[in-house]
């Protein structure tokens, strides 16, 4: 059974990331022309297509690609109710599906921002990947460079937005319970 659990939440886990970053980038205006985004754009694309027809966006925000990252969460954890995995009631899947989103999204902002500062210390230049990830966090970090401006020529916008996003987790923990922990 642990296998299964394994193979089902790393496979839905990595498709969620990838619809979710999908709708940062479309988001904050990436260039779309760039290699790492067009990997999110082709792996996405074969199921946004279809219900791009049906659903309209919303205020430049993508609600085809919002509902399948909500259903690529529920489907996850309506497979793991059917194996007896998930201590959650059937008509709370879809709720906790949207709590799955909102958790993942902020473990990938984590990731992101590890990721760009790990680029920031060890790049030479400007690689494609770094631009994307610069798109992606600047939004988040410029305001907070505002506030705390770098010191020494540290900058510490990403400490401050990693206090942030512990602080949130831990909120959510206080508001959702074991259930936020499980996810």
């Amino acid at each position: 059974m642990n296998t299964a659990y394994y193979l089902i939440n790393t496979v839905f886990d990595l498709y969620l990331m990838v619809v979710l970053l999908r709708i940062w980038l479309q988001l904050v205006r990436a260039d779309f022309y760039n290699p790492f985004s067009q990997f999110v754009v082709k792996a996405t694309n074969p199921v946004l297509k279809p219900l791009r027809r049906v659903i309209p966006g919303f205020f430049g925000i993508d609600m085809a690609a919002v509902l399948l990252a909500l259903i690529v969460a529920t489907v996850k954890l309506a497979l793991f109710k059917a194996m007896n995995l998930l201590y959650a009631d059937w008509s709370t899947v879809v709720l906790v599906g949207l709590i799955t989103v909102l958790k993942k999204a902020g473990v990938m902002l984590f990731w992101i921002l590890i990721i760009r500062a790990l680029l920031s210390w060890v790049s030479q230049g400007r690689s494609q990947i770094e631009y994307v990830m610069y798109q992606l966090t600047e939004p988040l970090l410029a305001p907070l460079r505002r506030i705390i401006p770098p010191m020494g020529g540290l900058d510490l916008s990403i400490l401050v937005a990693f206090i942030a996003l512990q602080a949130l987790n831990w909120l959510m923990g206080d508001l959702f319970g074991p259930l936020w922990w499980q996810l």
